[in-house]
């Protein structure tokens, strides 16, 4: 059964308040070996597309994760794009910028590690922080020094969101195809997997104090995600907000959203040409000899 990826599309100018919209959907398979057949399926056909990509070298492909803490978006990585090969795939992860990074404008690190034609580029966390954590946490911006950071207004972040706009605006025209997920996570799931990290010792690496301290400001950031989904999800660059209080299920939405990205760039194998064909020939006779 094919995934209705449009259903957890954010449309252009729709206003995002996500207490409305759905931490835990109806599950796409009905067991454990379903949702494998599925993700297995899905899988492999996102691995012949990538190869295909790679060879047509026309497009590259930006996937962005944003998520509150626990909410899966490294095994979603993990699982999903398990079978692309690792040549054509590169995945950041941007933590909190460094006293280099803060000297640039907050676009520039992230820039930087934008894909190249021909490949898919996973940005596990991205430009988006700078306003998520940092309108959560004024102290952060503060800290940029940056004309009129300190004010923190309406303003401030309409001007942030336009400029990721016009980013992103910029990397479609060249050729960048972009897709934004939002891992929508329930705040009692949330405590359930923390509890997980803290119980379970092969995942206590995975477990920070900074995750309980960050439950805190819960409100704060469904208000700051929700305005960021309402601002800068466009028909060129769409957010999809995937249920994610079921890890399975939302990898299954992720991955056929992507599949769905691949398809509809019309993508084919590069034709030889009359005189690359008579290259070909030649050489082809040579290795008969």
């Amino acid at each position: 059964m094919k995934i209705d990826a449009r259903k957890f599309r954010v449309s252009e100018g729709e206003k995002v308040r996500l207490e409305r919209w759905p931490t835990r959907v109806r599950p796409v398979y009905r067991s454990g070996e379903e949702y494998r057949r599925l993700l297995d399926g899905h899988v492999s056909r996102l691995s012949d597309l990538q190869q295909l990509h790679y060879a047509c070298n026309r497009y590259a492909l930006l996937i962005i994760f944003q998520a509150m803490d626990a909410a899966g978006k490294d095994g979603a990585i993990r699982h999903v794009m398990s079978g692309v090969n690792p040549q054509g795939c590169q995945v950041f992860s941007f933590k909190h910028p460094s006293a280099t990074e803060l000297e640039h404008d907050f676009l520039w690190r992230t820039t930087r590690s934008l894909p190249e034609r021909g490949r898919i580029g996973i940005f596990n966390r991205s430009y988006y922080e700078e306003v998520l954590i940092v309108r959560v946490h004024p102290e952060i911006l503060r800290g940029e020094e940056i004309p009129d950071g300190r004010s923190g207004g309406k303003s401030f972040w309409h001007h942030r969101y336009r400029s990721i706009n016009d980013l992103e605006r910029h990397l479609v025209r060249n050729g960048t195809r972009i897709i934004k997920f939002f891992l929508h996570i329930s705040k009692e799931e949330q405590r359930k997997r923390l509890l997980d990290r803290i119980d379970n010792p092969q995942k206590n690496w995975k477990f920070s104090a900074a995750d309980i301290e960050e439950r805190k400001y819960w409100d704060a950031y469904m208000e700051a995600y929700g305005d960021c989904l309402s601002a800068t999800s466009t028909n060129r660059a769409p957010w999809y907000v995937v249920p994610a209080d079921d890890k399975d299920n939302a990898r299954l939405i992720i991955s056929q959203v992507i599949l769905d990205a691949f398809e509809n760039l019309g993508l084919s194998y590069p034709r030889a040409g009359r005189k690359r064909r008579q290259e070909l020939l030649a050489m082809r006779r040579q290795l008969q000899k």
